[in-house]
């Protein structure tokens, strides 16, 4: 009895230093050589780009199970959530998630939001810079503010409608007591080719995509929505900094199917909190303009909760809320 006992200790410390080093090891009841991620957008864009860079440095660490992306595009993310949501608990399902989850269900193109799922972790945030097109008569969020005020309706910013692209703007619109016109688009491509196009005055745009096109001076960069100015753009103040309570960013992380056993949720937390300190990992992840936030299960949990709190109360502020409940 000793003997077996001392075994099974050695065993389970073993399996903590497995996952602690990326051995292979299986910590969790889970019926699957392999759990496939789903990233409920199209292949190659900026989300589905970051969740990969995610995966592939969690497959390296040979971490058991593996896991695949599979792209589920369609519905703003919304196609993707509707499987993701009905997936059997037992860990061979992971679901990518950013805030798009708690607008969609807003606007009533879902019936169901972040709390469908079990919160998991928050991985990183993509903070939002304010583009201009050159020819605007303002150089920072003040004079664009002020500039609105003075032309009420006239400002055009480019919005994909019901998406966290639009309700950045609205989170300015509350914080400055300012209105925009919102001129739909498909998708951040789209808005991009407007705003270097002048067919739009504002859009949101991230550091990865637009970088060059600021050092270029083919766009404006009005401010960023960090807590802090961003390493790779110093001299451009937040807009906090600029009088705004803005601190926004597309934040991604993963969900697991509702009623998912603690000892899975907390391998993949450990997993991911294994991977988010990969020095491999934050280097790919940094260079993206993107900044690395590992929040554990019970963290990520009240990030929602006061997040969609907060959001809930702007959206039906200023009508973006459309359900009847």
């Amino acid at each position: 009895m000793k003997k077996a006992l001392i075994r099974m200790t050695i065993s389970a410390v073993a399996m903590t230093f497995a996952i602690g080093t990326g051995a292979s090891v299986l910590a969790a009841d889970i019926p699957c050589s392999t759990a496939k991620l789903i990233v409920p957008w199209g292949a190659g864009g900026d989300t589905d780009i970051l969740f990969r860079t995610f995966v592939d440095i969690y497959n390296k660490k040979e971490i058991k199970p593996a896991l695949q992306v599979v792209n589920i595009g369609g519905q703003g993310g919304n196609k993707g959530a509707k499987e993701a949501v009905g997936a059997r608990p037992d860990g061979c399902t992971l679901f990518a998630i950013h805030q798009s989850a708690i607008t969609s269900y807003f606007t009533g193109r879902v019936d169901f939001t972040w709390d469908a799922f079990e919160p998991l972790t928050v991985l990183t945030r993509t903070p939002a810079i304010i583009g201009a097109h050159p020819s605007v008569p303002y150089n920072d969020a003040k004079g664009m503010v002020a500039y609105a005020k003075e032309h009420p309706g006239e400002v055009l910013a480019g919005v994909t409608l019901g998406s966290t692209s639009q309700f950045f703007f609205l989170l300015m619109e509350d914080a400055a007591d300012v209105k925009f016109k919102h001129i739909p688009y498909e998708g951040t491509r789209e808005r991009m080719t407007a705003l270097l196009a002048n067919n739009i005055n504002l859009g949101e745009i991230n550091l990865a995509a637009a970088k060059q096109y600021i050092q270029t001076n083919e766009l404006k960069a009005l401010g960023i929505s960090s807590e802090k100015r961003y390493p790779q753009l110093p001299e451009l103040p937040t807009l906090k900094e600029q009088g705004y309570d803005v601190v926004y960013g597309t934040d991604r992380g993963l969900m697991l199917p509702k009623d998912t056993p603690n000892d899975v949720l907390a391998h993949y937390s450990e997993a991911a909190k294994t991977v988010t300190s990969d020095p491999e990992y934050i280097k790919a992840i940094e260079a993206k303009g993107t900044e690395i936030i590992y929040m554990s299960p019970e963290a990520t949990t009240e990030y929602f909760k006061k997040t969609y709190a907060h959001w809930e109360r702007v959206a039906k502020k200023l009508g973006f809320y459309k359900r009847k409940n």
